[in-house]
């Protein structure tokens, strides 16, 4: 009984693999088919998006102090 169990457990796991292959397949297959060709993908699935780069803010000068301050650290 734990054979056949063991038996329907191991069809259905390699049912479920085939299955899952097959969409995978379905959708990706072009770009395979064009990556192992060599060839560019017909339809790219990425955008080139534009960012702005900001620049830094820039960091005013740290206050300075003085002499009186400096003799009572």
């Amino acid at each position: 009984m734990i054979a056949a169990l063991g038996t329907l457990v191991f069809v259905a796991t390699l049912w479920l693999l085939v299955v899952v292959g097959a969409s995978v397949l379905e959708e990706s297959g072009a770009k395979i088919a064009a990556a192992l060709k060599g060839a560019p993908a017909a339809h790219p699935s990425f955008r080139r998006s534009f960012v702005r780069v900001r620049a830094r803010p820039r960091l005013s000068q740290p206050a300075r102090s003085g002499r009186s301050w400096r003799a009572a650290a």
